[in-house]
């Protein structure tokens, strides 16, 4: 199967947000804890500019398999260069090597974007992702112990790094 990846465009919010929502009840990916709604979810998309901080689709065969997007680290100027990568995959399409592919074609993005630096933040048991962002070559650059709480449970952050 192709995979392709192109710009999201407000109709696919609702595929977006739906896709996002099937991580929150494994609390592996999002410190969300109740299902998020497409309206609630209209300004942080309006945020995304596909020309510094895009948010791409993850196409297979026709059909929307997940999103890859960049977002501002911190906000201030001086960390212009720097952006924070978050992946979902939709459940179905988990197991395909999709984040392998979104990590690689984010990397071919990065020097249109004047990017070269990325951080990710993956929770400390979310070992599938911790895995993939180290195999390519992100390394731990903080550990935040217990800082969320999830089902009575105390959660660790992680924040890995790359510099492209």
């Amino acid at each position: 199967m192709t995979t392709t990846f192109a710009e999201a465009t407000s109709q696919d919010l609702p595929a977006i947000v739906a896709i996002y929502n099937q991580a929150i009840p494994g609390r592996l990916a999002t410190a969300d804890l109740q299902p998020v709604s497409v309206a609630s979810k209209q300004a942080w998309f309006a945020a995304y500019d596909p020309h510094t901080r895009p948010l791409w689709k993850i196409m297979v065969a026709g059909q929307l398999a997940g999103w890859v997007g960049l977002e501002d680290f911190y906000g201030r100027p001086a960390y212009q260069h720097t952006a924070e990568i978050s992946i979902y995959i939709d459940t179905h399409f988990h197991h395909q090597g999709l984040g392998q592919q979104a990590l690689d074609f984010v990397a071919t993005q990065l020097p249109r974007l004047d990017i070269n630096t990325l951080v990710a933040f993956i929770f400390a048991h979310n070992t599938p992702s911790l895995g993939l962002f180290n195999k390519n070559g992100f390394s731990r650059w903080a550990h935040l112990p217990d800082v969320a709480l999830m089902d009575d449970q105390l959660r660790s952050l992680d924040i890995l790094g790359r510099r492209y």
